[in-house]
Order: C-alpha cells, then sequence, then structure tokens
C-alpha cells in the first residue's frame, strides 16, 4: 500500500458508531441493509451512538432496533477509524456475542442473514470487512485504521492482541 492519504495523529472520528456479530454454532448473524450508508451491503448490525449512550448501550440498542433481539454479553474486540471521502469520518466500537435473547426478524432497516463463518459473503461486504472480521471471529482484539474514496479502500493498517 502507498503511504497513508490521511495524518493519523490529526484525525478525529465525526460521526461514532457500533457494529455488532453474534457468533452461534458455526454460524455469524449478518444483516442486509435496506437503507442508509452501506445500503444493499452485507454487514453487522450497528449505527450511530446517540448522545448520553456508551458504545455498548448504542450496540444493544442497534441490533434491538434492526434485528428485534437483544445481544447477550456482549464484548468489544475491535475499534475502526474510517477516513471517508464523501460522508463525516468514523470511528467505529465493534462488538462480538456468542448468544442473544429474541427471535432475529427483519424491520425496515435489515434483513437477517445467517450464514456459515466458512462462508461470508465479503463480495458483498465494505472492504476492509475481510482484514478484521476474521479476528473478530478468531476472538482476536483488532484496531484498523481505512482510508476510502467513495466506497473503494486506498489505504490500511492493522494492529491485533490490545486490550479495550
Amino acid at each position: 500500500m502507498p503511504p497513508s492519504p490521511i495524518d493519523w495523529s490529526q484525525w478525529q472520528g465525526e460521526i461514532h458508531a457500533t457494529l455488532m456479530f453474534i457468533v452461534k454454532e458455526g454460524r455469524v448473524l449478518l444483516i442486509e441493509k435496506k437503507r442508509g450508508l452501506g445500503a444493499g451491503k452485507i454487514n453487522g448490525p450497528g449505527g450511530k451512538i446517540d448522545p448520553g449512550e456508551s458504545p455498548l448501550q448504542s450496540v444493544i440498542r442497534e441490533t434491538q432496533e434492526e434485528l428485534l433481539i437483544t445481544p447477550s454479553t456482549p464484548r468489544k474486540l475491535g475499534e475502526l477509524w474510517f477516513a471517508m471521502s464523501d460522508c463525516p469520518h468514523i470511528l467505529c466500537h465493534v462488538y462480538r456475542a456468542d448468544d442473544y435473547i429474541g427471535t432475529p426478524g427483519e424491520t425496515d432497516e435489515a434483513v437477517p442473514v445467517w450464514t456459515s463463518v466458512d462462508e461470508i459473503p465479503y463480495h458483498r461486504m465494505w472492504e476492509d470487512d475481510r482484514h478484521w472480521l476474521p479476528l473478530l471471529l478468531d476472538e482476536t482484539s483488532f484496531h484498523g485504521r481505512f482510508a476510502f474514496e467513495g466506497e473503494s479502500m486506498v489505504w490500511m493498517d492493522m494492529a491485533t492482541n490490545l486490550v479495550w
């Protein structure tokens, strides 16, 4: 990769967001996003952190809103910094849970998509996902920094085995 186009020492996430991945019995619960940034793509449930909300509170609320379930004992495994060319920069807290309460259902925001951890549809996901989602599945903590031009990743850097 070329040198970073971003001065990361000065970078700030204007939007703080979350993602949740529920992994159970060799499968991961994803969503097909119906609207907003990434509409039509496959991802985990999540979204913007509301004022006064912690990242953990946000990821639980977003999973409830998008899939009608509550993740059990979510734990933060990663943090992603996105420098975007066509929207505000995003700081995303990434969580994993191994179980949930309720029954996943379709909402106006998302369609639930169960997939084997060996058959994740990376071709329908954001380009960066293939670099950090395997770490989450292996329960390895991570920090990723990514620069995007539109929907194309132009630079990345990953660190692993961090303490959150």
